[in-house]
């Protein structure tokens, strides 16, 4: 009853809520983020949601554009500048992910969305992470935000949706406050944080005998 109706009653009710609540700080931040990092505002990019369908996920920018004199953007590193990383470091960067929830894209609470180009490289038992809605927030991320390694971060997916419910929702979401208010566990690299994703898992995959070389 919960997984099938309720939860995505109150995604609607509390993102329409957050969004009215908090629109003149969505409002403020889109202005200060177009004057210290330039336009777009947003920082869109595809994603796989629920049944791998694709989606446009939606945060405010955090790096600006410059380039090297070849015209080639520099790293991240260098990119990123004081403001973005107070976006990211107090996750104001992912306020407009609540637009992502009322539009049916995402929940409160499920697996993190991550890069379409990382779904060959997922387990069947791995791939259960795509039978809901990702969430802004999700089990893994309470339990070590960017800093587990991805096996233990798939698995913590796993276990949410087998557990999913009401009150394991409730534990997710006191968690993430806590979480969000220790800015220790936010990578400011965010190719630091993940590591070569792809490469990590195809070995893993091709050693287990799971995937061909």
């Amino acid at each position: 009853m919960y997984r099938k109706y309720i939860k995505r009653l109150l995604d609607i009710l509390l993102s329409l809520a957050v969004l009215v609540v908090l629109s003149p700080v969505l409002l403020l931040l889109a202005l200060l983020v177009r004057l210290k990092l330039g336009s777009p505002v947003f920082f869109c990019q595809e994603r796989p949601g629920r049944g791998e369908k694709i989606f446009k996920l939606y945060k405010f920018r955090t790096m600006t554009d410059a380039r090297d004199a070849k015209g080639d953007l520099l790293p991240d590193q260098d990119r990123l500048t004081g403001f973005g990383r107070f976006l990211r470091s107090t996750s104001l960067d992912e306020l407009p992910e609540f637009f992502n929830i009322l539009k049916g894209d995402m929940s409160f609470i499920g697996p993190r969305p991550l890069l379409v180009s990382y779904l060959p490289y997922y387990t069947q038992e791995e791939s259960l992470r795509h039978t809901v809605r990702p969430g802004l927030t999700g089990l893994a991320q309470v339990s070590g935000r960017n800093f587990i390694d991805w096996d233990r971060r798939l698995q913590k997916d796993v276990e949410y949706v087998r557990g999913l419910s009401f009150l394991m929702d409730l534990k997710v979401l006191f968690l993430t406050v806590r979480v969000v208010f220790d800015r220790s566990q936010v990578a400011e690299d965010t190719n630091q944080a993940e590591g070569n994703f792809a490469q990590i898992r195809k070995e893993r995959l091709q050693r287990t005998g799971r995937l061909e070389p």
